[in-house]
């Protein structure tokens, strides 16, 4: 007797897959939706979609070898672009699930939030701009947008990831009133002055718990900080002291580990119950409510002093430091150099950024999307290729 097994298929149901969710989180049901219409998927919700698009990107990939402080060749544990990208959805949804946002939509905008950024991180950004003042200017943030909106090339019915309303808006953080009147609807909250969903708040606040504190560990780990420096941060010495009680014999990695992880904890503990009393004291009904409120995604105030003050103890001691100083000058040099050679002979471009009698501001701007494109490893190498004798 023979037994035929008919194949399972499984179709999801989108409602019932967020049924789980707060009235005012991000709903798929009630999304603006995608710019070009897409036939639903049968087993994933649209910021499902919208993850794993990301995911599968180009620019997604390059972030693997772009810097996050220190440049990529520098070390092999540092952080990158990418690794940060992903402690940054860790944390946001851990946060989403608390709070009973949608930890799908939390988790597309934290691993796109950065695929606009430069190579050499925001020297290479502040670089770029500075060579694009008279064609616009340039910005990660509308750089990032631009990528999922157009410089993707992997569908053949349109061009970018068309990625679903909700997570560009959560991408694009920042955006000056002239940026903002030129982008349409997704540009209207800025004119406006409302709100983005709540998913788009918190994936912007666990980017700066992420980039803080894991900034702390690979500092010390270069040398560059040490702990007598850290020490004079309270928000950090509290913490160091706590590990010290618990564990007298602790030291090295494993004690900076212990100390980092608390401080990391106390920072998401402390924004979920303060969310949660701004969000019981509005009591929003939809996430139209939650748009035409104040934001709900918030610290508590000594919390957001304590992030103020350890953010300015890095910017001080980190970010200025001579040994960064100096790679962020070369940076500076490199992207400088690049940007000048390829407006004055665009023939050097590879022929998908050549532009042929469309003026100058249209091809400053292909230029601005082939450099912002490039890996660290691969500015420098295009450096040398343009400028050193020897490498062709």
């Amino acid at each position: 007797m023979k037994c035929y097994w008919q194949p399972l298929v499984l179709v999801f149901d989108n409602m019932y897959q967020e049924s789980h969710l707060a009235p005012y989180a991000a709903h798929s049901a009630s999304s603006v939706g995608r710019r070009f219409v897409e036939t639903p998927s049968a087993s994933r919700t649209e910021f499902q979609r919208d993850r794993d698009r990301i995911i599968h990107s180009t620019a997604f990939r390059r972030l693997e070898y772009k810097t996050q402080v220190f440049v990529n060749h520098e070390g092999d544990l540092f952080r990158t672009r990418l690794t940060h990208s992903l402690e940054v959805a860790q944390i946001a949804r851990s946060i989403a699930r608390n709070l009973r946002l949608n930890e799908d939509l939390v988790e597309a905008i934290s691993l796109a939030h950065d695929l606009g950024h430069t190579p050499f991180g925001h020297a290479g950004q502040d670089a770029l701009n500075h060579c694009m003042k008279q064609y616009g200017g340039f910005e990660h943030n509308l750089q990032s947008l631009r990528v999922v909106d157009a410089l993707e090339e992997r569908y053949g019915a349109f061009d970018g990831l068309n990625l679903m309303f909700e997570t560009r808006e959560g991408i694009l953080k920042h955006c000056s009133l002239k940026n903002a009147q030129q982008l349409g609807e997704i540009g209207h909250r800025f004119i406006q002055k409302k709100q983005p969903t709540l998913e788009a708040q918190l994936a912007n606040l666990a980017d700066e718990i992420a980039y803080n504190n894991h900034d702390i560990d690979d500092g010390l780990r270069s040398g560059l900080l040490t702990e007598a420096q850290l020490a004079e941060v309270d928000f950090y010495a509290r913490h160091r002291r706590e590990v010290v009680l618990a564990y007298p014999d602790i030291n090295g990695r494993r004690a900076i580990h212990e100390t980092v992880r608390r401080m990391i904890n106390a920072l998401i503990v402390d924004l979920i119950q303060t969310s949660q009393e701004c969000i019981a004291q509005a009591q929003p009904s939809s996430s139209d409510d939650v748009r035409n409120a104040n934001a709900l995604i918030v610290f508590s105030e000594p919390m957001y002093a304590e992030a103020a003050l350890l953010k300015r103890f890095l910017r001080e001691n980190l970010y200025r430091h001579y040994q960064v100083s100096r790679m962020t000058s070369k940076a500076r040099r490199i992207i400088t150099e690049l940007f000048e050679a390829f407006m004055a002979e665009p023939i050097l471009l590879p022929p998908d950024y050549q532009v042929e009698n469309s003026g100058v501001g249209k091809q400053a701007r292909q230029v601005a999307d082939y450099i912002a494109g490039m890996t660290d490893r691969y500015a420098m190498r295009e450096h040398r290729r343009l400028f050193s004798v020897g490498e062709i």
